[in-house]
């Protein structure tokens, strides 16, 4: 992937990983262009939004604060994790999970 590649995806890497909202945006928006840059950035988005809501489905219902906190924390990690790729250009799979998303949405392209 070249450097002028990277530089045109970066706003709507950025923009997928705003809410699951921003992530359907990203992918309509890149449609026209087909930048792989972004669809990568799209992929992880995408699978880290949708575990977000499965499993705060499960932490909601145990009603522990600490086990909330914890759910927040680890998630935020991972957002910003997303993020700061997308902004620097690079093409960082989130940890554990990255390559899983990468497969899981191949066909996102």
């Amino acid at each position: 992937m070249n450097k002028n590649t990277i530089e045109e995806g970066k706003t709507m890497a950025l923009v997928a990983y705003l809410t699951l909202i921003g992530t359907l945006i990203a992918f309509f928006m890149n449609q026209d262009k087909k930048n792989p840059f972004t669809f990568f950035h799209i992929r992880q988005a995408l699978g880290l939004g949708l575990l977000y809501i499965a499993i705060g489905y499960v932490v909601s219902s145990l009603d522990s604060m600490m086990v909330s906190m914890s759910f927040w924390i680890f998630f935020s990690i991972l957002f910003l994790y997303g993020i700061f790729g997308a902004i620097t250009g690079k093409l960082n799979k989130i940890p554990i999970l990255g390559e899983f998303f990468q497969k899981t949405f191949k066909s996102i392209e």
